[in-house]
C-alpha cells in the first residue's frame, strides 16, 4: 500500500462493533449529528474511519468514549466485536436511589414526604 490506512464507513463500524442492534440505527444516530470523531461532529453515515480514529456517541444513558483498534471484516461475536475497540468511557457513579414506590396504591405519609424531599417542595 501507498501508505494509505484502511478505512470502513463510520456506521458499518458501529454495527460492527455491536454498538447498535442494526445498521440502520447507526446510520441514524450518525446523520442525527450525535457522533464525533476524533473531536470533530460529524453528520455523514459514508464518513471513513480507521484504526486510532477515537469516536465520542451517545449510547443508552451514557456517552461512549471509543478508540478503533482494528477495523473489522464481519459483525461477528460479541468476544470478536469487542475486540475492535479500545473503551475510553469513564466509570459513572451510580446515581442516589429514588424512595422507592411499589404502585400498590396512594403513596403513604413517608413516602410523600421523601418524594416532596426530592422535587425541592
Amino acid at each position: 500500500m501507498n501508505g494509505e490506512r484502511a478505512t470502513i464507513r463510520l456506521d458499518k463500524w458501529l454495527w460492527y462493533a455491536r454498538f447498535f442492534k442494526t445498521r440502520t440505527l447507526s446510520a441514524k444516530l450518525v446523520s442525527g449529528g450525535h457522533v464525533r470523531v476524533n473531536s470533530d461532529k460529524v453528520s455523514k453515515s459514508a464518513t471513513p474511519v480507521g484504526e486510532g480514529d477515537t469516536l465520542t456517541f451517545p449510547q443508552a444513558r451514557q456517552i461512549r468514549v471509543v478508540r478503533i483498534a482494528d477495523i473489522g471484516l464481519r459483525r461477528g461475536p460479541a468476544a470478536e466485536a469487542q475486540a475492535l475497540y479500545d473503551d475510553l468511557t469513564s466509570e459513572v457513579e451510580p446515581a442516589e436511589k429514588v424512595p422507592h414506590f411499589e404502585r400498590k396504591g396512594r403513596p403513604e405519609k413517608r413516602e410523600r414526604r421523601l418524594i416532596n424531599k426530592l422535587k425541592g417542595k
